[in-house]
């Protein structure tokens, strides 16, 4: 592993795609990464793919989620190299924001402020996204980035805002990766005592169940019945147009958000009518 100047020094002006983290890594990451690394290969870009580890202060609406965040970073810097990442990038909290300079968070677009998701239940959250995203694309400068799709609405703000402020850039979606029994994976995952991990299978169940129903009503219907068999504290579970998380025409996607003991996980999946109406 090479650090970002020296790496983008030897390589000045090449293509690179970046895997922006905030670290505590997973086989879900890792799947990120080695998505990152073949299109840099494909595509010939020399800059290959680079990963930056930052635990961004400003997306934590609570400032005890941001102190327990883990930070595990020789290990994260083993699944990086394992995986195929050309350079790992991780920066101090001062480089991205410096002493005596403001940087401004650009215009949230309106899938970061419409739905009721992520934005009502975690408010400041994607304000402190935006900003640190056009930070990270600004000191970089990729000509592609990796999201996770499990992170759903926030893939879509980041589609949104670089179709304003940097169209060029391509935002590539990498899928979700799944424990044997379902359940997403999740940096917060390590948190869940043995009782909460059987527990939170349920989410996953949960959006299994949705596509067993004819209408959109009785999706969420299900889902919650799941839900409230495991006793998890629903935040939501709804379908919504998987472009602008609102009402509205399909393609479809059905979301979850949901405590299980102490800890919030969040969970997605395609979602269409189990009986297609006839044409």
């Amino acid at each position: 592993m090479v650090e970002l100047r020296e790496h983008q020094g030897s390589n000045r002006d090449a293509p690179c795609v970046l895997v922006p983290t905030m670290g505590a890594l997973h086989d879900g990451h890792a799947s990120l990464i080695r998505q990152g690394a073949l299109l840099a290969r494909e595509r010939g870009w020399g800059g290959g793919c680079i990963v930056s580890i930052f635990v961004n202060p400003t997306q934590f609406n609570d400032p005890a989620d941001f102190e327990r965040y883990p930070r595990t970073l020789d290990a994260d810097l083993r699944l990086c190299q394992q995986a195929g990442a050309n350079c790992v990038w991780t920066p101090h909290v001062t480089h991205i924001y410096p002493l005596g300079r403001t940087i401004e968070a650009p215009l949230l677009p309106r899938v970061a402020q419409a739905p009721g998701l992520e934005d009502a239940y975690r408010p400041g959250h994607f304000e402190g996204v935006c900003q640190v995203v056009a930070r990270l694309f600004d000191l970089v400068k990729p000509k592609a980035a990796i999201f996770g799709e499990k992170d759903w609405q926030q893939l879509q703000v980041i589609r949104a805002m670089i179709a304003i402020l940097m169209p060029g850039l391509e935002i590539v979606a990498g899928p979700t990766l799944r424990e044997p029994d379902g359940l997403a994976m999740s940096s917060r995952n390590r948190f869940l005592s043995a009782e909460d991990r059987r527990r939170a299978r349920a989410i996953s169940l949960a959006l299994c169940e949705s596509n067993a129903a004819p209408d959109i009503d009785q999706a969420q219907a299900n889902m919650r019945r799941v839900l409230a068999s495991e006793q998890i504290e629903l935040e939501y579970a709804v379908v919504r147009s998987e472009g602008t998380l609102e009402p509205g025409a399909g393609p479809w996607r059905a979301l979850i958000a949901a405590r299980v003991g102490s800890v919030r996980l969040i969970d997605n999946s395609p979602w269409r009518p189990s009986i297609q109406p006839r044409a």
